[in-house]
């Protein structure tokens, strides 16, 4: 599957020291990119925006996204990042907060490709528990899919296009695609 715009393009993504991994590298750039064409979609005049008064609002869950993969990297994977003071653009604008989140992710990814399979199968600390690195890296992905989710439902209940990030969506599709909504679809081998 193709996008219509990438980011951080393939040939941007280092290699992997350990051939093994190198879907972590791919994997981390193709959810920066799904990251930054779901807050593409918003305007700056819908940062405000929460659906209900106990939700966090667009701009909460973009400036989370940024505060929270810094954590993740700097303290529980043991990545050099940027001190925390200096993660956030001056400007809480869509196109500063995009910038900022890819600004971000590029060093991590040649600090990733660098790492050996020892480096990512050891056990380090995780909020009150040890996990390896490989699993934290993991849980991060998943946490970053499910605050995108979200932005994908704020999307929605705004009216607008939600991009295709996994598959078509209601409002992006093309030939070829597939997509497993029926039993047939699910019963191929």
């Amino acid at each position: 599957m193709k996008y219509p715009f990438s980011a951080i393009r393939d040939e941007q993504v280092p290699r992997s020291r350990v051939a093994l991994l190198q879907h972590v590298l791919d994997t981390y750039a193709s959810e920066t990119n799904k990251v930054i064409s779901v807050w593409a979609t918003f305007a700056d005049s819908e940062l405000g925006y929460r659906p209900h008064p106990s939700s966090s609002s667009v701009a909460e869950i973009m400036k989370h996204q940024l505060l929270s993969e810094r954590r993740f990297f700097a303290e529980f994977l043991g990545l050099p990042e940027v001190a925390a003071e200096q993660v956030l653009p001056r400007q809480l604008a869509v196109s500063d907060l995009s910038k900022r989140i890819l600004e971000l992710a590029l060093p991590r990814l040649g600090f990733m490709a660098e790492r050996d399979e020892e480096w990512w199968r050891t056990v380090v600390s995780f909020f009150d528990t040890r996990r390896e690195r490989i699993w934290i890296f993991w849980r991060r992905v998943l946490h970053t899919a499910h605050h995108r989710t979200q932005l994908t439902v704020y999307l929605r209940l705004l009216g607008k296009p939600v991009p295709a990030t996994y598959g078509p969506t209601a409002d992006v599709s093309w030939q070829g695609a597939d997509p497993t909504t029926t039993v047939d679809a699910a019963s191929r081998a």
